[in-house]
């Protein structure tokens, strides 16, 4: 990887930390720039969701005054993320790279849409709640969304946001501070599993911690005052390029 190469892996990264406190999606921006440079899409998306890590638990930390109070409905979450998740990567693990790269494009077309539709997510956020800490059906799609996650992960930040957000008695800010908790649970999870049997292309998951890392404490402090529209026009512009480039 040349200088300029580590640059651009670095900045994504930071992108991706700030987009993910804030709204999720960002391995739409880490995940094509890591094929531009030359990774295998198996590689780049371990390497990716290593990388990511330390972003996540930087963009929780951020919203640490939100989650006061959310320990017990997180630690219930949490066993459906931990579970999700071990079956996304084992999935990922499993099949063969031929069948990861036909998957791909349809799941970062299908995380396009999520960001596109997210305001009518939101809107729809105005609604009475009925659950403090969700019912079964919440767990559930909790779990799936885990597996997603542990899988790809492109968009779950979105998909976390709309279950949780119709599913609990909560405000938008604590709804995005517990995404911020459990997307950050799945690529820690997962990353767990691809460091002891997965290729780990190490200088780029370096790259991408320390820019996410960056990029999660930025974007959690200013997430009331970044302007979602903007950031939703480039994660959606980068993942059509990916999806062009897969093809």
């Amino acid at each position: 990887m040349s200088l300029l190469e580590a640059v651009v892996v670095a900045l994504a990264g930071m992108g991706a930390g700030a987009i993910n406190a804030v709204i999720g999606s960002g391995t739409l921006i880490t995940f094509p720039t890591l094929l531009a440079v030359g990774l295998p899409p198996v590689t780049a998306n371990v390497s990716n969701t290593v990388g990511l890590v330390p972003g996540g638990v930087a963009g929780a930390w951020g919203y640490r005054r939100e989650l006061s109070g959310q320990r017990s409905r997180l630690r219930t979450l949490a066993t459906a993320t931990v579970l999700g998740a071990t079956l996304g990567a084992v999935i990922l693990l499993v099949l063969p790279e031929s069948s990861f790269a036909a998957i791909v494009p349809v799941l970062i077309l299908l995380g396009c849409v999520l960001v596109v539709i997210q305001p009518w997510i939101v809107s729809r956020l105005g609604e009475p709640r009925r659950h403090d800490h969700g019912g079964p059906l919440v767990w559930l799609l909790v779990l799936l969304i885990g597996v997603y996650g542990g899988y790809l992960g492109a968009g779950q930040g979105v998909l976390l946001v709309a279950v949780l957000g119709l599913g609990l008695n909560e405000t938008l800010q604590r709804v995005n501070a517990a995404k911020n908790v459990l997307a950050a649970l799945a690529n820690l999870v997962a990353s767990l599993i691809f460091v002891l049997v997965a290729d780990v292309n190490w200088a780029a998951a370096a790259l991408i911690a320390l820019g996410s890392t960056l990029g999660g404490v930025l974007g959690a402090g200013v997430a009331r005052r970044l302007p979602a529209a903007v950031l939703r026009a480039v994660v959606v512009a980068v993942g059509l390029i990916a999806v062009v480039a897969l093809r």
